[in-house]
């Protein structure tokens, strides 16, 4: 099979096509001929060398993919309603920057109806993230408020949907006036432009004083000690993300006073059952939404699989909102 291979750690151009032995489904696994590949933050670190794979995980890029199933565990399959020839999008571990694609049965769920393979593409490390971070881990609530930083990402317009679908205010920070006016137009009710606003000042204002409930961080760094100024009374922060440093300073004493929680996590290494758990409330409480239309993909850009660098140099110059796929 052809896949993109990651030939040295370095810039966009390490990314080349190359051959690899097509891989070959195991207990409860199946193999997906992939169609398209969803391109992700963490495909950038691992490039550079800076986000090692996990045992056992193929070292080929990747973490989403949609195609169709040509085979796999038939009790497994079987037990979770899939079949040969069933249109899936998977979240796996490595892999997904290829043609074929083996991903634990648990970790698949069907192609909603009337998406096409590259919007199927673009959910699985998204929403899987969202969901176990926002609303597992902590607990957004309908009528509370959440602040999103980077709103125009990739996870930032899920979690823009998501926590509007269930019933949340939403604040998002972004990079200029056009990712703001794209927020907006996703449900946003505040998009905040941090490079010609203060975040913090802004919350305040918007929240008379009172703090958001929830944060969501892909930036870390400084961003945290600023974070926990406008965090509500029994706010929650969590970071999934440390593009801005993994060093923090922050008013310990503001985080007793407000009884604040601080948490973090990240999804790749988590094991099988973890993620099962996970893609069971997506198909419970997500997929409807994406079905009916409530909640929609957003694709900024595809690229042929052979142009996998200029993918990636369109991810780091940051200037995309929402989703860049591969397609084979």
């Amino acid at each position: 099979m052809k896949a993109v291979e990651i030939t040295s750690f370095g810039a966009p151009d390490v990314l080349r096509l190359g051959e690899r032995p097509a891989p070959v489904a195991g207990s409860g696994e199946l193999l997906i001929r992939v169609a398209a590949s969803g391109i992700n933050r963490p495909d950038v670190l691992q490039r550079t060398g800076n986000y090692p794979v996990p045992p056992g995980a193929s070292d080929i890029p990747g973490l989403e993919v949609a195609g169709v199933v040509v085979s796999g565990d038939a009790q497994a399959m079987a037990s979770a309603g899939f079949k040969v020839g069933d249109r899936v999008c998977a979240l796996v571990a490595g892999g997904g920057y290829a043609e074929l694609c083996v991903a634990p049965v648990g970790q698949c769920l069907s192609t909603p109806d009337g998406f096409s393979d590259v919007e199927a593409a673009s959910l699985p490390e998204t929403f899987f993230t969202v969901w176990s971070n926002v609303f597992d881990r902590v607990q957004l609530r309908a009528g509370e408020t959440l602040l999103i930083q980077g709103g125009s990402s990739g996870i930032g317009v899920t979690a823009i949907q998501m926590a509007k679908a269930m019933g949340a205010k939403v604040y998002v920070t972004v990079g200029s006036d056009d990712k703001a006016a794209a927020c907006l137009r996703l449900g946003a009710d505040h998009a905040i432009n941090y490079k010609t606003s203060d975040f913090v000042e802004e919350v305040k204002k918007l929240t008379v004083g009172q703090g958001v409930n929830v944060i969501l961080d892909m930036v870390a760094g400084t961003y945290v000690a600023r974070e926990i100024e406008c965090l509500a009374d029994d706010g929650r922060l969590v970071i999934i993300a440390v593009q801005g440093g993994i060093k923090a300073e922050l008013n310990a004493g503001l985080v007793l006073r407000k009884r604040l929680t601080i948490t973090g996590s990240t999804l790749r290494p988590r094991p099988l059952a973890f993620k099962t758990a996970i893609a069971q409330a997506l198909k419970e409480k997500i997929w409807p939404l994406l079905a009916s239309g409530a909640i929609k993909p957003v694709i900024h850009s595809t690229f042929a699989a052979a142009d996998a660098a200029k993918a990636h140099a369109l991810m780091e110059s940051n200037q995309h909102v929402g989703k860049i796929v591969l397609t084979w």
